[in-house]
């Protein structure tokens, strides 16, 4: 009799995931291997960590990953990180460490972060993780750092990213694949948060729950506990799979527009390198706002700080010129219109 079939849905998820590591190791062990010695040894099985927080969805992504690794040539650890928030936050993270360590991952890592104020506490929180995460992985030397991110999470995400207005990259949601040279993985986007618990359940794996997560404090906690339900008893079940649906069409729509914008940059600038506001002008408004965040972030404003709002101001400058002012933008950068010609800079 075979497993559950919770437990089979979450096994398989990682062993797709983890055959595109092994697969993406082999080629860059072979392109290594033409160029002469690198950072990728063909000897030496990919190290993929999973980043658990003890909840039912990284418990049942570490059960996966502990139990697909042992039959395939990949060496399995573990990262919890340990944000510093709640009383006995360090006592559970060396719970949740000594768990990891008894499905037979390693290396296995509690980290302790100090979680900033920018952006909120949410983002701060996201923030300080995501940066404990990136280090642990390259110090380690991990080809892969598995995320338990599902498909319940990804609707609140395009959710959030309706309410802000930002435009179908906000839409797009987590992508499946994310981080420096692909460094995230997220398995479970296409698996409910339903399916992760009910593994947890029936292979007996002790898990928590945040109580941050029902917090109404929270954005994402209100929104999971009011917010969808509300939704669903609207319109029906399926909103969450729409949603899903929804992030993964709009991710296909922003990356084209992005290619495109990419490519245009080059066609909109003059001898100088200066962008030229007629040309500008000519592209189709999606193309043309990507153009201009790109050369916003370009010239060094922060990602993470520049919204549709920046934009749109910058976007006026070609759209609706009447003599304004140079324009403040994060990171100290500014644009102004000089001459027929878009000039962005830090000042």
């Amino acid at each position: 009799m075979g497993p559950h079939p919770a437990v089979a849905a979450i096994r398989l998820a990682v062993r797709r995931v983890l055959h595109d590591v092994l697969t993406e190791h082999s080629e860059n062990a072979a392109r290594y291997a033409h160029s002469g010695p690198g950072p990728v040894s063909a000897g030496e099985p990919p190290l993929v960590l999973v980043a658990c927080s003890g909840g039912a969805d990284s418990m049942a992504l570490a059960s996966a990953l502990a139990f697909e690794a042992r039959k395939l040539s990949v060496r399995a650890g573990a990262v919890t990180v340990d944000h510093g928030l709640q009383a006995g936050s360090d006592l559970r993270a060396a719970e949740v460490a000594a768990r990891l360590t008894a499905m037979q991952l390693d290396p296995v890592e509690a980290i302790a972060v100090r979680v900033g104020r920018h952006g909120g506490p949410e983002a701060a929180a996201r923030d300080a993780r995501y940066a404990a995460l990136d280090d642990a992985a390259m110090r380690l030397g991990a080809a892969a750092v598995l995320l338990g991110h599902t498909r319940d999470d990804q609707a609140e995400t395009v959710l959030l990213g309706l309410a802000r207005g930002s435009g179908i990259r906000s839409l797009s949601g987590m992508a499946a694949v994310s981080g420096t040279a692909g460094r995230y993985r997220r398995p479970f986007l296409h698996l409910d948060r339903q399916t992760a618990r009910k593994a947890c359940m029936v292979q007996s794996l002790p898990v928590w729950d945040d109580p941050h997560n029902a917090d109404p404090a929270y954005t994402r906690s209100r929104l999971r506990h009011e917010g969808l339900p509300a939704l669903e008893k609207a319109l029906g079940k399926g909103v969450v799979e729409a949603l899903a649906r929804t992030a993964q069409l709009s991710r296909d729509d922003a990356d084209a527009l992005d290619s495109w914008a990419a490519d245009a940059d080059a066609s909109v600038r003059d001898e100088s390198g200066l962008l030229d506001c007629a040309k500008l002008y000519a592209l189709p408004p999606a193309v043309r706002r990507r153009v201009l965040r790109r050369a916003v972030i370009q010239a060094g404003a922060p990602a993470g700080s520049l919204f549709a709002r920046h934009v749109e101001e910058v976007d006026r400058l070609i759209t609706g010129w009447r003599g304004q002012r140079a324009i403040n933008l994060p990171g100290r950068v500014e644009a102004r219109r000089q001459g027929g010609r878009l000039v962005i800079r830090q000042g």
